[in-house]
């Protein structure tokens, strides 16, 4: 089951709950064999080996699980319920050898009654501890609801109830001034529908929760034309599938179902995923590529006046705003309301500015944005903020793309739309290209864009 992004289906706490019933088992066994006073050899090390492997599929999915999705009796029943199939699978297995008569008999019945009890109870204790990292470090994301009706009023009573979901909710947003259904409002108006995006761009807000009903379909899209210009994510009440969608999911808070309409594809265990690949992968790049990073910055400083590294502003994930790295091939530097877009035959780029650019050496330094978090190595790459505020008013859609990190390389990059955007059509191509990525990404999809970068982007005739 999936959750909302937040912190309980992010990073360590994600891979935490994944493991940690394949832990228990492993760790009970090896207790019950010393307090029963047997030696755990190799036979005893298999059986833990096959017991944890068992355990971790069986039971992964409910350790998972956003927190609320049973009540407790359901999950302890449902625990218990995997592990009586863990050991059914292990019997078969002891029979089906002629192996159960090597092991102690007191040490299995300590070993099964002691993980029984201790699954249970790491599986609240993680409950815990999600909401002591939520509440207590303050992690919660910032959400509105639109629409007022008893589906949108018992959400937000259900957040409030339940702060380890890590969503605060700050009011609602609607054209009448109280609930349609006639129960009680216990929260704040914040306006109308009209004042929704106003609202998201001054107050930073996380999440939107659309909860209009279906009759006003009309009124749903022209709200999510007006959002195509913030970074919130979109979650609509109840499940339609009437739009375009990114990274698309049913989901459910608590016993409430919504669906992702817009969202990253980096939550749970991807967003590890993504970020091992760029440390990894950026580290050696930086180590085989440090000769040339030394030899360009000399040419750099030799060839022209300036500072050897050009610093940009650019906007990053969530639309904030990024200082990306690049060595410097022009004679200027904007960086402001204004930046001119370079041109074939350039009068701006210093001696060596055109190759540099040509074959991309000028972006290397962006290695150092990827291991410092602001950049990825695949990703849609980042405009000038000038150029950001420039499209996001012509290109439905522009502010997707900042639902990932930017990249050095991307899926835009190598099928051409590369270099200067003379015409709207050149830039409206990239974002459709960004979008693709957004919605198809997998970990083979990064590695076949970084194999492609080599041959597509290095040397392009549009790299001026």
């Amino acid at each position: 089951m999936t959750t909302l992004r937040g912190f309980s289906a992010d990073g360590g706490l994600y891979l935490l709950r994944s493991f940690s019933p394949a832990i228990v088992v492993l760790f009970t066994l090896f207790l019950s064999t010393a307090v029963t006073s047997v030696r755990f050899d190799s036979e005893y090390g298999l059986l833990g080996v096959m017991a944890a492997m068992l355990t971790m599929l069986m039971m992964a999915p409910t350790f998972r699980a956003p927190p609320l999705a049973n009540s407790r009796s359901q999950t302890v029943g449902t625990i218990l319920l995997a592990w009586a199939g863990v050991l059914a699978i292990l019997l078969f297995i002891g029979y089906a050898t002629k192996t159960s008569a090597n092991f102690s008999r007191l040490a299995l019945f300590v070993w099964i009654l002691s993980s029984g009890l201790l699954l249970c109870a790491v599986y609240f204790w993680l409950e815990s501890l999600t909401t002591w990292l939520v509440v207590r470090r303050n992690l919660s994301r910032r959400a509105v609801i639109v629409g007022i009706n008893s589906t949108s009023i018992e959400l937000a009573d259900k957040l409030e109830r339940h702060p380890q979901l890590g969503l605060r909710v700050d009011g609602f947003f609607d054209d009448r001034g109280g609930n349609r259904d006639g129960s009680e409002l216990n929260t704040d108006l914040l306006g109308k529908l009209t004042n929704v995006r106003d609202y998201l761009n001054e107050h930073g807000t996380d999440v939107v929760f659309i909860a209009l009903p279906m009759r006003h379909i009309q009124r749903v899209t022209d709200l999510l034309d007006e959002l195509h210009d913030t970074t919130a994510s979109i979650y609509f009440l109840p499940d339609v599938f009437v739009f375009e969608l990114i990274q698309s999911q049913v989901l459910t808070i608590s016993d409430i179902p919504v669906v992702a309409l817009c969202e990253t594809p980096f939550f749970g265990y991807r967003g590890l995923v993504k970020r091992l690949i760029d440390v990894v992968v950026g580290s050696m790049a930086l180590i085989a590529l440090s000769p040339l990073l030394l030899t360009t910055a000399l040419l750099v400083r030799l060839t022209s006046k300036g500072s050897v590294i050009f610093r940009q502003k650019r906007y990053g994930l969530d639309g904030q705003e990024i200082t990306v790295f690049k060595f410097r091939t022009m004679r200027v530097s904007d960086d402001g309301d204004y930046v001119k877009q370079a041109v074939k035959n350039d009068d701006r780029l210093t001696p060596i500015g055109g190759f540099l650019r040509k074959w991309s050496i000028d972006e290397l330094p962006q290695l150092f944005n990827v291991l410092q978090g602001s950049m990825s190595l695949v990703g849609p790459r980042p405009h000038a903020v000038a150029h950001n505020e420039q499209y996001r008013k012509l290109i439905k859609g522009y502010m997707f793309r900042h639902k990932v990190l930017p990249g050095m390389t991307g899926w835009a990059q190598i099928n051409g739309f590369r270099g200067g955007t003379e015409q709207l059509e050149d830039m409206e191509g990239r974002v459709q290209h960004d979008l693709y990525y957004l919605r198809n990404w997998s970990v083979g999809f990064d590695l076949k864009i970084l194999f492609l970068t080599v041959f597509h982007v290095a040397g392009a005739e549009r790299a001026y």
